[in-house]
């Protein structure tokens, strides 16, 4: 039983592992990118739309309501960078219904990189809705008392979010694995579709914190909200 994807390694040379995370997490690149792009190649405005369409549109509907809803008055910005969070995430844990397959989201490496992403993304958004120095002045409020407290805060952001995902990930491939030899039929089937489910609830929550981190960054700084309140 392998308790992560990191642990089976197809091909090494020196330092360099090629194992099963890279190899499935290139394979769901290669799979939504050229997926995306059959769907969203023949869109249309007409009544009759086709059934991919739809399912885009729900889809898409879905993840700027909740952005919305988490305080970001323009989804449009940032409904591609925490649409594809959520999807990657999404897609990744669909095919935990096979056996032989283990997700790259429970690769500590792997929630790394998705934790570093929104690490990098939150300062990028914050900046250009803000103002490099607006923005800067953020970590010195309410006092410069609180600059390192609200440093530390941003790092730990990173760190609970990439714990967080690898917990809850790795805590149903362990289950998962000692049913498998425990009882070999009937509760590995149940444990496969609650993985399923955990992973569509990961995906969602992941995404949310991602944009209340974005929309926290931004806050009250941001030039358009200052006018409104004035």
């Amino acid at each position: 039983m392998h308790l992560s994807s990191d642990d089976l390694i197809f091909w090494q040379h020196g330092w360099f592992k090629l194992n099963e995370t890279i190899v499935t997490t290139w394979g769901l690149m290669f799979l939504m990118a050229p997926g995306a792009w059959l769907i969203t190649r023949k869109l249309t405005v007409e009544i009759k739309i086709s059934r991919w369409q739809a399912a885009l549109e729900i889809i898409v509907s879905g993840i700027k309501k909740q952005i919305e809803e988490v305080g970001l008055s323009q989804p449009e910005k940032y409904i591609g960078f925490i649409g594809t969070l959520f999807l990657f995430i999404a897609t990744a844990n669909i095919f935990t219904i096979f056996p032989v397959y283990e997700p790259p989201t429970g690769s500590l490496s792997t929630t790394t990189a998705l934790a570093l992403s929104v690490f990098i993304a939150v300062p990028f958004y914050g900046i250009s809705e803000c103002g490099l120095v607006a923005y800067l002045k953020t970590f010195a409020e309410p006092t410069i008392i609180m600059l390192p407290f609200n440093i530390v805060s941003e790092l730990t952001h990173t760190l609970a979010l990439a714990m967080r995902l690898f917990g809850n990930m790795m805590s149903g491939t362990m289950i998962l694995g000692i049913l498998l030899i425990i009882t070999p039929l009937i509760f590995p089937m149940i444990m496969s579709a609650l993985g399923l489910l955990i992973g569509m609830v990961q995906a969602y929550i992941f995404g949310v914190l991602a944009t209340v981190y974005i929309a926290a960054a931004i806050g009250t700084h941001s030039p358009t909200k200052q006018q409104s309140t004035t």
